[in-house]
Parts: structure tokens; C-alpha cells; sequence
């Protein structure tokens, strides 16, 4: 089954939380390896981040709610996480917590004859459930790469993880199945 590894937002400005903040060097560590595991296998591996203009245009309601905006096109926020290995990585920017909302993601990827996702990246609770819900609306497949995958609340994550494998049979994957199931996915 051809397959595609989503990265979604390893950027600066999620890991000013502490939560995340004790996590980076872990989480930039098992994103290298994802990369490169997808890389070899000739596994596209596709960069999703966040992006916001000044001007307020592409603000969610609760940025517009507390007149506080974020991640501008840029800034130093809105950059990937230092030391993830980002170059001749494909990117898809968007402006809300799903990657298919507002972008060409689900195109891009029925054009390369994609059907599975691997899902990477922060937070679990937020922009990696909301993109794996319309994964699933739009019939791609997905499992998670649980070594790449972080939230600022646990208790969140766990319970939404739970839902999301019960309900979408979105299973998630440790380190050595990721790989097998990379291994496995190449073009045939």
C-alpha cells in the first residue's frame, strides 16, 4: 500500500510549552530516524506546519477571541525545531489544526497514489487528531508513529489516541513496526 509520513508542526512555538519543552531533543531525535527510515524506503515524507499573516486574515476564532496572534510568517515561532532535518522535504502550510483543511493535501496526495498515513508530530490532542479525522473522512488509512508524536496534555492525548484507534482503526506503531511498515510500502 503506497504510503506517505506526515510531519505536522515541529515548530519553535509549541515547544515554549513545557510539556513539549522536555520533550524536543526525544521528539527531533525520532523524527531524524522517521525521516530517514521513510527516506530509504523511498517514502514520501511531507513537512506540515502552521503559518499565520499579521494582518489577522488567517486567524482561527479563539486567536481572533483573545487578539493574540501566532506563528507569523517568518518568525522565529514559526520555524521547525532546531536540528530536524528538513532539507528536500516536501511542505504544506496551513492555517488551521487539520492539514486538509484550506490546503491541497488530500489532492497532492491521491496524485502520487497515496492511501495510508503515518502520522507524526504535535499535539496529539489538537492538529494530529483533527488531521487524522479527515484522513479518515477522506479514506486514507492511518497509523500513528508513536515515538513521534507529543502533546502539552497526556491525559488528552491518551484519551484521544483510545477514540481514534477504537473508532477509525488508526492503530499506533512503535518504532520497529514504523520501519517494517515503510519497508513494506515502496511503489510496486
Amino acid at each position: 500500500m503506497k504510503t506517505a509520513v506526515l510531519m505536522i508542526d515541529l515548530q519553535n512555538a509549541y515547544f515554549e510549552d513545557p510539556a513539549l519543552a522536555s520533550r524536543q531533543e526525544t521528539v527531533v531525535e525520532a523524527a531524524n530516524l522517521l525521516i530517514r527510515t521513510a527516506t530509504a524506503a523511498q517514502v514520501p515524507v511531507l513537512l506540515v506546519y502552521t503559518q499565520h499573516l499579521r494582518d489577522r486574515s488567517t486567524w482561527t476564532l479563539s486567536m481572533l477571541d483573545d487578539d493574540q496572534g501566532f506563528l507569523f510568517e517568518g518568525s522565529e515561532q514559526a520555524e521547525f525545531l532546531p536540528g530536524l532535518q528538513t532539507e528536500r522535504l516536501e511542505r504544506i502550510v496551513k492555517t488551521r489544526d487539520s492539514a486538509f483543511f484550506g490546503t491541497n493535501l488530500a489532492e497532492r496526495l491521491r496524485e502520487a497514489g497515496v492511501e495510508r498515513l503515518v502520522l507524526a508530530g504535535v499535539a496529539t490532542h489538537n492538529c494530529v487528531a483533527q488531521t487524522a479525522a479527515d484522513a479518515f473522512a477522506h479514506n486514507f488509512r492511518v497509523v500513528y508513529a508513536k515515538d513521534v508524536i507529543a502533546s502539552t496534555n497526556e491525559e488528552y492525548a491518551g484519551s484521544m489516541m483510545q477514540i481514534l484507534s477504537d473508532e477509525y482503526r488508526q492503530p499506533v506503531l512503535g518504532r520497529g513496526a514504523i520501519a517494517e511498515l515503510l519497508a513494506g510500502a515502496r511503489e510496486r
